[in-house]
């Protein structure tokens, strides 16, 4: 019998090591560093067909391969179907990512539910009564999806094989263990070994696997890094548990886009896809209000028009506070700093407080300009004309500088209502005839005489 091989890794990013030592010099982390066995046993979990029975692959020239479009199998949800580039790829293992309680196994229940595919849906987490009463309040009646609560990957591959699924949907990757590793579920080494197992099976079955997983208190995807080289499509569920809204964004796609982002609102029936996510992120009020202002964004190809709102204050004490939610600290300085050089506002002294409505986290430089009016709004205490609206990056010497894709931007806004929008200068604008005033800038100065007079 051999002998047990051992070796040392982080539990927080997965480095492996020799010997143990009190810190991981990868990420930094003390006392995350535990033994675990590694030897395996000479076996392999998905019973792929022998070697001698079908032909080894040989190497094609580029231009023999077929070309023909990979039919996608369509989850009857937009936003998902969306981030993931039109669908679910037959073979593709997709890893989605989330905090505790944020809607994940809610997300891949109500899509199970509804997919016209034969699905085994495979817990380790909940039993078959908790996930029955989950899938009540959600859809009282479907026949395509199956539940099964098991964590060893070997008893899963055997009712995969009795039930032939079209998709498997695992809740969630850090639960499963196999025999042929010796250490316990959640490891290092378990999660990489169940992961390859799953890609194996995948990829020789042609049956697409959904994996949930959990993260660190860092907000990245718990184990090893590897973990998200190995499959195919990284997506990140994420959003305030305080908000009703949750953000589906794609961080890895080997078969679409990773500027695609999906918008839900939780309900107590589940999530519910949001078509027009502009009008929600823009409040409602009867009185104008100073400090807020209304910006154009892009997520990928998708125009959002959401709400900055800001509260510049005197500095209570000696030092000034520089506060933000959804947008960049570093960035918020850098305006301050343009404000006061170029622009001659003293806001030196003040404190200045940034929000972005709805709880989602933008990083579009094109908002600036409505940062920019935000801020002054506050400060001069008057309120930004209702119907206005900005799109521009604001540069180091106080010129507004053009973004991408303005014609799109400018029709999100005229669709919304508003009646002027505020741009560079030197943005090509091939737009004719459009409802809505375009208000062409160049620098800083020119926005507050127009705005504040």
């Amino acid at each position: 019998m051999s002998k047990v091989k051992t070796s040392f890794f982080c539990q927080n990013c997965g480095t492996q090591y020799a010997k143990w030592q009190g810190q991981c010099n990868a990420c930094k982390e003390w006392n995350t560093i535990a033994e675990e066995i590694i030897q395996k046993q000479e076996k392999v979990a998905w019973k792929s067909e022998p070697a001698s029975s079908s032909k080894a692959p040989r190497p094609l020239k580029i231009n023999e391969i077929d070309s023909t479009q990979e039919v996608r199998m369509d989850t009857t949800d937009g936003e998902l179907n969306r981030v993931l580039g039109g669908g679910i790829v037959p073979g593709s293992l997709t890893l989605l990512g989330g905090e505790p309680g944020i809607g994940k196994s809610t997300l891949l229940l109500q899509i199970s539910l509804k997919l016209p595919y034969k699905t085994l849906y495979v817990s380790g987490e909940e039993s078959q009564k908790q996930i029955k009463m989950r899938a009540e309040r959600i859809t009282p009646n479907s026949d395509n999806c199956y539940i099964l609560t098991e964590t060893k990957t070997q008893n899963i591959f055997k009712q995969i094989e009795a039930i032939q699924p079209e998709i498997v949907i695992i809740d969630s990757i850090q639960t499963l263990h196999t025999d042929y590793i010796e250490s316990t579920a959640g490891s290092i080494s378990q999660i990489r070994e169940t992961t390859a197992e799953l890609i194996k099976f995948a990829k020789e079955t042609n049956i697409p696997v959904i994996l949930i997983g959990h993260i660190t208190k860092d907000g990245n995807i718990a184990g090893p890094k590897i973990l998200e080289h190995m499959v195919d499509t990284v997506l990140q569920f994420e959003g305030d548990r305080n908000h009703v809204y949750r953000i589906l964004r794609s961080l890895k796609n080997r078969f679409g886009s990773t500027a695609e982002l999906g918008i839900y609102e939780m309900l107590g029936s589940g999530l519910r896809e949001v078509s027009n996510p502009s009008e929600i992120l823009i409040s409602h009020k009867d009185e104008e209000m100073s400090g807020t202002a209304i910006a154009t964004t892009m997520e990928g190809m998708r125009p959002l028009m959401i709400e900055i709102q800001s509260l510049v204050s005197t500095a209570v004490y000696g030092t000034p506070q520089r506060s933000t939610t959804g947008y960049n600290a570093k960035r918020l300085n850098m305006i301050l700093a343009v404000l006061e050089k170029r622009a001659g506002f003293r806001l030196g002294a003040k404190d200045v407080f940034l929000n972005v409505t709805g709880g989602i986290s933008v990083d579009d430089p094109a908002i600036d300009l409505a940062v920019v009016a935000a801020i002054l709004s506050s400060n001069e205490d008057i309120p930004v004309t209702k119907g206005f609206c900005f799109a521009g990056e604001v540069g180091l010497s106080g010129e507004i500088r053009p973004v991408n894709r303005v014609d799109q931007r400018i029709q999100e806004a005229e669709k919304l209502g508003f009646n002027t929008i505020f741009v560079s200068k030197y943005n090509k604008i091939a737009l004719k005839n459009t409802g809505i005033k375009i208000e062409l800038v160049t620098k800083i100065e020119d926005v507050a005489s127009i705005l504040f007079g």
